[in-house]
């Protein structure tokens, strides 16, 4: 399926969503229980954030602009499902989301991507979300404009003679038979191309070619952005150019559907309505903040890559307009959503002005073995269902008992006491050195064979090596 297709599947159940209303808070969490097991305090916290977004759109203009958002930040260790929140919550928020490594930034000034980075991503993404929403509109219309360019190329149109005198008006009179044949020809065609008779003929299509010229801008501040400017500049001043490339029919119409929904959009209307979801209903989803958090009393000057880092943040999270290739982008009404194990340091470790612009702080639990049992069975993306798909296009047959799961889980908090706590993370490890002698020999077994995993079999596959400390620190 092609890139923009893709998006507009995506999009698909935002739009029947906005039909049908927001949803509450009670349905986010519900939604996001059937992927997240536990932590049910985080899920309140950000369900509350996300109706807020929509709550201060209901609001009188008066008042409106003063409803700040309440910045949260998740603290947990590893594994716990902080990150999965997000990416749960973006599918969630049919809003623009974006989801950034703290760890990834660095102080103006210094190579590496500057915080403002975060805001032109958004806004990237928020003006494709909105043009694939946009071609969603237009799809039926762009589908019959690409059906015609395709029998152009199937049946190409007869040749017109000049304007003929009455001595030649039998010419006339045949030009006006070719056309009629021709048109009966291409309904007959066109009826061929909606059944699928002519998907698999091979055409050549004049495409629009991606030879633009390529520039990159070693700079100080906004280098990406430089780039990117140039780039249009430049691309605008030259013609654009087409190429041919042969393809199927059936790849031809998302093609061709593709380039006509192109220009059917009002591409400034799009980029101005981008722009005022991601500053009324942006979320921005900062992982990894802990690394950006130094420990005080360690001495020294301010530090590059953490404090540094920090400074920048701050003026973004409070609230300022940021500079993008479509235009300024206020941050004021953006909600941040940070995250961080804050194992070495903690969230009293950042700056103060910082820690004041996150209000809401929510801890997330370690993970014990009963949450294990629930996370290889219950959610909708559970390992075990995971894995008994894909030995299924084996034709195999691949059933846990509750012994194996239970003993499954139990190894895993064990490993997770004894080496180092990496929470839901470790049920994979575990699962893939279970399973890795069936994933290696499933295509050399009989069609439907059935095999089941029990306490017995896990114990006898993983016991000595969780029994040895040393080589469960490097398989599990």
């Amino acid at each position: 399926m092609s890139k923009l297709a893709d998006t507009i599947k995506k999009h698909v159940d935002v739009i029947k969503r906005k039909d049908q209303g927001e949803l509450t808070p009670r349905e986010i969490v519900k939604e996001l229980d059937r992927y997240i097991i536990g932590q049910d305090n985080a899920k309140k916290s950000v369900a509350i954030a996300l109706r807020n977004r929509w709550r201060r759109q209901q609001v009188t203009d008066e008042i409106r602009e003063e409803i700040m958002p309440n910045n949260i930040i998740l603290i947990g260790p590893t594994g716990v499902g902080k990150t999965e929140i997000a990416r749960r919550l973006a599918r969630l928020a049919g809003a623009p989301f974006v989801k950034v490594e703290a760890s990834k930034f660095t102080e103006v000034g210094y190579v590496g991507r500057d915080v403002d980075s975060m805001v032109r991503d958004i806004t990237e993404l928020a003006v494709t979300m909105v043009k694939a929403e946009k071609a969603a509109e237009v799809q039926d219309k762009a589908r019959t404009m690409a059906e015609e360019r395709i029998l152009d190329i199937l049946i190409p149109p007869p040749k017109r003679t000049g304007f003929q005198q009455d001595p030649q008006q039998d010419k006339n009179d045949q030009q006006a038979e070719a056309e009629r044949e021709h048109q009966t020809t291409r309904e007959k065609f066109r009826g061929r191309l909606r059944a699928g008779k002519l998907d698999e003929r091979i055409l050549e299509v004049d495409v629009p070619s991606d030879s633009s010229p390529m520039m990159q801008v070693f700079g100080p501040v906004g280098v990406e952005e430089m780039g990117m400017n140039l780039q249009d500049l430049f691309g605008n001043l030259m013609p654009k150019k087409y190429k041919k490339r042969k393809m199927s029919v059936s790849e031809a119409k998302e093609v061709l559907a593709q380039e006509e929904a192109q220009k059917l959009i009002d591409h400034d209307a799009a980029v101005r309505e981008a722009i005022e979801r991601v500053q009324n209903s942006g979320i921005i989803f900062i992982d990894e903040i802990d690394k950006v958090a130094g420990e005080k009393g360690k001495g020294g000057g301010p530090d590059v890559s953490r404090e540094g880092v920090q400074r920048d943040l701050l003026p973004i999270v409070e609230g300022s307009t940021v500079q993008t290739k479509y235009g300024m982008v206020k941050t004021d009404h953006i909600l941040f959503i940070a995250s961080g194990a804050f194992h070495v340091s903690k969230p009293s470790d950042l700056i103060p002005e910082l820690q004041g612009r996150f209000p809401i702080r929510v801890e997330l639990r370690s993970l014990g073995e009963e949450d294990f049992v629930k996370i290889l069975t219950v959610p909708q993306n559970a390992l075990i269902k995971q894995y008994t798909a894909l030995l299924k296009t084996e034709k195999i047959d691949l059933h846990f008992t509750e012994s194996g799961i239970r003993e499954v889980a139990r190894i895993a908090t064990q490993v997770n006491e004894q080496v180092e706590n990496i929470g839901a993370r470790r049920l994979h490890t575990i699962l893939t050195t279970l399973l890795e002698d069936i994933l290696f020999d499933s295509p050399d077994m009989l069609s439907d064979e059935k095999i089941t995993i029990d306490g017995k079999i896990v114990k006898e596959k993983l016991s000595g090596i969780v029994t040895d400390q040393d080589l469960s620190r490097y398989i599990l």
